[in-house]
């Protein structure tokens, strides 16, 4: 699935935007993400961390879990934005949730001109899915 420029400069907008609401005291590396549903909406999220390490929250699994709770189940895309030095790419657990809600396409950019685009598959090529769970 191919996505629009201006779906993917929406999506990077959105992204930082919500970047700019990051709670990232202690390992000051603010991230936000935007994930855009089947129906065109965006919903955003950013890091959130906790002096409980484990109990912080990413940016991309906050905004896949907005969407999740608006009901949304299908998506086009998502835009990761972190430092503007370096491309920014989802943890393993990021990357598991993107794959349990086949996020197809997964854009991580460093502002809204200079990004990489990348499928679903190629960031974790052999996801733990559903069937997995099923006895052989």
């Amino acid at each position: 699935p191919a996505m629009e420029k201006i779906e993917i400069e929406t999506l990077i907008s959105a992204a930082l935007k919500a970047r700019e609401n990051a709670y990232a005291p202690y390992s000051e590396y603010a991230v936000g993400a935007a994930v855009m549903g089947a129906d065109g909406q965006i919903y955003s999220g950013c890091n959130v961390e906790n002096a409980s390490y484990p109990a912080g929250m990413c940016a991309e699994r906050n905004a896949v879990g907005a969407a999740v709770a608006a009901g949304v189940r299908g998506f086009t895309g998502m835009a990761i934005v972190g430092s503007e030095e370096h491309f920014t790419l989802p943890c393993g657990i990021c990357r598991q949730v993107i794959s349990e809600f086949h996020v197809p396409l997964i854009i991580t950019a460093k502002n809204k001109e200079n990004y990489q685009i990348f499928k679903e598959e190629e960031l974790l090529p052999h996801a733990f899915v559903k069937e997995n769970l099923k006895e052989s």
